[in-house]
């Protein structure tokens, strides 16, 4: 039969060696290592390239002297051979190597002998009785397993086919054996470790498990950053004059035209108040007065009821019914002042008697007859014949209009602060509001009582008055819009904040409002939490640094702290990334 002989280079490993095997098409291979192969000074390795002839059916020889080749070849009972031309054969551990030039041996491998390729072929059996041996317990005699030992045989083809199904029919009854007498273990060395030690590989185990949760948690879970970035910001004033129009459509915020709208509100407030007050609502004083008229010819003078008549001009009377005097200009004998010359020479006195109330209460009207003191009425003639009496007084606190006005005035003062702050409380967050067109109209008052009646004692009076408050706002975000507008800032600044925006002078016109629109602001590099996080996520902390310092002008202070000492980079994710910016004023 023909072999297959393999010369391997420094460089392959164990997986090479084990493909080269299975790629072969010859019965029987032989393994030529170099010189210093550390591949073939493992037993795991052996045992693989062992293995690999099995399940590919072939016979494996390592042709080399190197001891230390030849203890793991004996441990793992592979057949080895010193040169193509000797017989294989399986070393026994306690036999001394001596060391020769493999490679040198080998060198001309077409010298090998047909004696070579039987013992090669031998050696195919004694590898599968090797195999067999090492799935079987120690006590296993080794004279069973080395019988090809010292061999240099012919063999053909009939026999190698016989041996072969035999060598397969006896692993597989061995292999039942050692199953039941090891308990299941397995051929691989790995797997036979974790049988053999149970406990500790599960301690083991567990260590991993346990070194993987640290792990993750240290280097997934628990990195934080802290990013704070301080920025040089410029305060401006601005002052512009704007208007206001009462229309949405007439709206225009780049020629500053504002649209204007009113907020309102009503309340109707209640008070009370002291009257101040004082009347006399005593009895009125009565009596009847004389009228007369002098007449040169005929006539009629008419007296109305109604008619005022005064006293020393300070007390004045009422007259109560209508009288006439009249004289028809020949009946002498009617006339009052006959046999008085110098009355006649007047003319004919008439007169007639009028029925007064005084008006007002109070003793003080009780006036005593007098014929002097009246004031004449109409070219008539007045005198009292008889005191006027009933007349009586009862003082009482009465409301006037001067309580009146005086109370609204403090209803209009104690309201107006509280009326504005539930105004605003109306507006939006996003309105601007200009203060000084808040205005308050204090509407209609209702005392009770009325104007010039009693208060009762040990009360007070009420005032019931409504209050109109009004107030007129604009558009906040587009006061922000107009000052950027006019400001002219570059697209990447941006306000940060606006200083006490107010409205000055506002003014109503024939055309509407004006006024002048007055604020400062703080502006600098638009930067935004964000755009920091997306920047500096996921890379190193000097990196970060560097990149935030290019995509930023205006960056006064950069500081990046993490949480733990061995988190050396900033985490890939925005949500454990704190970013903290501080506007500087310069």
């Amino acid at each position: 039969m023909n072999k297959d002989v393999i010369y391997i280079e420094p460089e392959d490993d164990i997986t090479d060696i084990v493909n080269k095997i299975e790629n072969s098409k010859e019965k029987i291979i032989a393994l030529v290592p170099p010189k210093k192969a550390s591949v073939f000074r493992s037993i795991v390795n052996i045992k693989l390239i062992a293995k690999a002839g099995r399940l590919a059916e072939k016979a494996v020889v390592l042709v080399t002297t190197d001891p230390s080749i030849m203890k793991l070849a004996a441990a793992t009972r592979v057949p080895v051979t010193k040169n193509l031309q000797s017989a294989p054969a399986i070393p026994e551990l306690n036999e001394e190597i001596v060391e020769t030039s493999s490679t040198e041996e080998v060198a001309n491998p077409e010298m090998a002998d047909e004696n070579t390729e039987d013992t090669l072929k031998a050696g195919e059996n004694h590898d599968s009785d090797a195999s067999s041996a090492e799935e079987n317990s120690e006590d296993t005699e080794k004279s069973e397993t080395t019988p090809l030992e010292g061999k240099s045989g012919f063999l053909d083809e009939e026999d190698d086919d016989e041996k072969s199904a035999d060598a397969k029919k006896l692993k597989k009854e061995e292999k039942k054996k050692n199953e039941k007498k090891t308990g299941l273990k397995s051929s691989n060395p790995v797997v036979r470790f974790v049988q053999e030690h149970k406990k500790l590989t599960i301690f083991c185990g567990l260590g991993v498990v346990l070194l993987i949760a640290v792990s993750v948690w240290a280097f997934v879970i628990a990195p934080r950053a802290t990013v704070t970035v301080g920025i040089r910001t410029t305060t401006t004033n601005f002052s512009e004059s704007v208007s206001f129009v009462e229309k949405l459509a007439d709206e225009n915020i780049s020629e500053g035209k504002f649209y204007l709208e009113q907020k309102k509100i009503e309340e109707k407030s209640e008070v009370e108040f002291e009257a101040t007050g004082k009347k006399n609502v005593g009895e009125k004083a009565s009596g009847d007065l004389v009228v007369y008229a002098y007449f040169k010819e005929a006539g009629q003078v008419p007296v109305n009821a109604g008619t005022i008549f005064s006293y020393d001009g300070e007390y004045s009377f009422i007259s109560q019914n209508e009288v006439s005097i009249v004289w028809d200009g020949a009946d002498v004998t009617i006339c009052q002042n006959n046999g008085d010359a110098s009355l006649v020479i007047s003319g004919c006195m008439v007169s007639g008697r009028v029925a007064v109330v005084a008006e007002k209460s109070g003793a003080a009207y009780n006036i005593a007859a007098s014929a002097t003191g009246w004031t004449t009425v109409a070219n008539l003639g007045v005198y009292s014949d008889k005191a006027m009496a009933g007349g009586t007084d009862k003082t009482v606190t009465i409301v006037t209009q001067e309580d009146i006005d005086n109370a609204k005035t403090k209803v209009q003062g104690a309201n107006e602060a509280v009326n504005k702050q539930k105004l605003l409380d109306t507006v939006s967050k996003d309105d601007f509001v200009i203060e000084s067109s808040f205005k308050q109209t204090v509407g209609e008052a209702v005392a009770t009582p009325a104007v010039g009646e009693e208060v009762e004692e040990g009360k007070k009076a009420k005032l019931s008055v409504t209050t109109t408050d009004t107030i007129y706002v604009i558009d906040g975000t587009k006061v922000e819009e107009f000052i950027r507008e006019k400001a002219k800032l570059a697209d990447n600044f941006k306000i940060y904040e606006m200083n006490d925006p107010f409205v000055e002078n506002f003014t109503k016109t024939d055309s509407g409002y004006i006024a002048k629109l007055k604020t400062s602001f703080v502006s600098g590099p638009k930067l935004t939490e964000s755009d920091v996080a997306e920047i500096v996520k996921g890379k190193g902390v000097g990196t970060a640094r560097q990149d935030l310092e290019k995509a930023f002008d205006g960056i006064s202070k950069i500081n990046i702290e993490t949480n733990y000492p061995w988190v050396m980079s900033i985490p890939n994710d925005n949500n454990r990334i704190t970013v903290n910016i501080e506007v500087n004023e310069r």
